[in-house]
């Protein structure tokens, strides 16, 4: 294997003859925004961008890193490599707006505006929940396609191999840090917990639920090209860490420094795939990591935006997001930008699919109501059915789904049977819910 490196102009080359020509291009803001907005740009994007005729590449790139470097926005943070460097950010331009429209969306009014009734919020948590596990287990290698991989989920089947493993463990996970985690300190035990969740039956059992060891040699590659892309710091270094780590997630460190929720929630995200703790499972826990923090901080919507779903899109610009940050002076503003983009195309995309389904549903629901006298959730299990023609459901799956009890859930299927609307058959102790044909009638 060989070990990945950026290609880049060497630091302080150019400066003298790029600071000579910066005070004589009136103009030259316009080129520097442009490597900044709407992406945080590296030198293999930079190179290419439009600059003042007189500057080379190299010498407009010396200019920019310079002006990085030196911006009065540029705040180190916690984080440190294990040379002692701390990993420093920028705020760039349009992201405060960003931020505000994310405390007053995702911090309530999202709910208020679009999801108005609990049965609703409910269903679109788990629909959330669902998409986030899939797309975050793919990420890591889960070899399943999205709708199998739901199907399992919302049925409640048991996993039939490793792939599927991974994305109930990381369902599991998720739900606990809805329903749980999300009220309880961050520690050494509940990382080891997650960690445990997270894998459970997809690794030795004895790298389980344990630190990884310099000696189990971990590192991050592709195997399909052998290319090393990080190589994670020592067993010594990350025990340190580690604890760090921890009082950082309970906000008991730079009490002094605010940092936005969301900003830390992702450094936090960062700092674990940096820190490679475990022998597995590593960004799956960065990435959950991520919302155990927003949630715990009230920003409650987060549970409707599956952010790994839009960060599965495009694969390599997240592994690039890592690379550029550790190998471009520990520059962590190229990993805020990268998620922030994706936080902002994840909230766009769920506004449009909430208000989507509102209409449908709306459709659906008046005349299904006024009909058969049905409830919301027997409505959204027939749409289910329908699109799903395959699919079956059961008692406790819906009582899950949709957080109601037991006898209720049976009430729900069984007027839907009495209707005609489902058909059942024991089978040894179980009792699927199939939809039928006369669903059709709704739609």
């Amino acid at each position: 294997m060989s070990i990945f490196k950026l290609q880049k102009p060497e630091n302080g080359k150019n400066i003298d003859e790029a600071l000579d020509k910066f005070n004589d291009e009136a103009d030259i803001n316009k080129y520097i925004e442009g490597t900044n907005l709407p992406k945080y740009l590296f030198w293999d994007k930079v190179q290419f961008k439009p600059r003042p005729k007189s500057f080379s590449p190299e010498e407009f790139w010396a200019l920019i890193k310079l002006l990085r470097r030196f911006s009065p926005s540029r705040i180190n943070t916690v984080i440190k490599d294990e040379r002692g460097t701390p990993f420093s950010w920028q705020s760039l331009p349009g992201q405060d707006y960003l931020l505000h429209e994310i405390d007053m969306d995702l911090g309530g009014a999202l709910a208020t505006q679009i999801i108005n009734d609990e049965a609703a919020r409910q269903r679109f948590i788990t629909r959330g929940i669902i998409e986030e596990a899939i797309a975050s287990s793919q990420l890591e290698g889960a070899n399943t396609t999205r709708r199998v991989a739901k199907r399992m989920l919302l049925e409640r089947r048991a996993p039939s191999n490793k792939s599927e493993q991974m994305i109930i463990n990381n369902y599991t996970a998720m739900r606990a840090v809805e329903e749980d985690y999300r009220n309880q300190k961050m520690s050494t035990d509940l990382l080891l917990e997650l960690h445990a969740t997270i894998t459970k039956d997809t690794i030795d059992k004895d790298q389980i639920g344990r630190f990884r060891r310099d000696k189990d040699e971990i590192v991050v590659s592709d195997p399909t090209t052998n290319m090393i892309y990080h190589i994670p710091p020592s067993q010594k270094f990350l025990k340190k860490e580690i604890s760090k780590f921890v009082r950082y997630a309970n906000d008991e460190s730079d009490k002094q420094k605010f940092v936005h929720p969301v900003i830390k929630a992702i450094f936090l995200h960062f700092w674990m795939g940096y820190l490679h703790p475990f022998t597995d499972g590593n960004g799956r826990i960065a990435r959950t990591l991520f919302y155990w923090y927003l949630l715990k901080n009230n920003y409650w919507a987060f549970s409707y935006l599956p952010v790994s779903k839009i960060i599965k899109n495009a694969p390599a610009q997240y592994r690039d997001a890592y690379i550029y940050t550790e190998q471009d002076d520990n520059d962590l503003t190229y990993f805020v930008d990268y998620n922030l983009r994706k936080i902002k195309q994840a909230k766009k995309e769920f506004e449009v699919y909430a208000k989507r389904k509102q209409a449908e549903n709306r459709k659906i629901f008046e005349s299904a109501k006024m009909k058969h006298h049905l409830n919301d959730r027997q409505i959204q299990l027939l749409r289910y059915l329908y699109k799903n023609s395959e699919a079956t459901t059961s008692i406790n799956t819906h009582s899950k789904i949709y957080n109601i009890t037991r006898p209720t859930a049976r009430k729900d299927l069984e007027q839907l049977e009495k209707i005609g609307f489902l058909s059942s058959e024991k089978i040894g102790r179980e009792r699927p819910f199939k939809g039928t044909g006369a669903i059709s009638q709704l739609l």
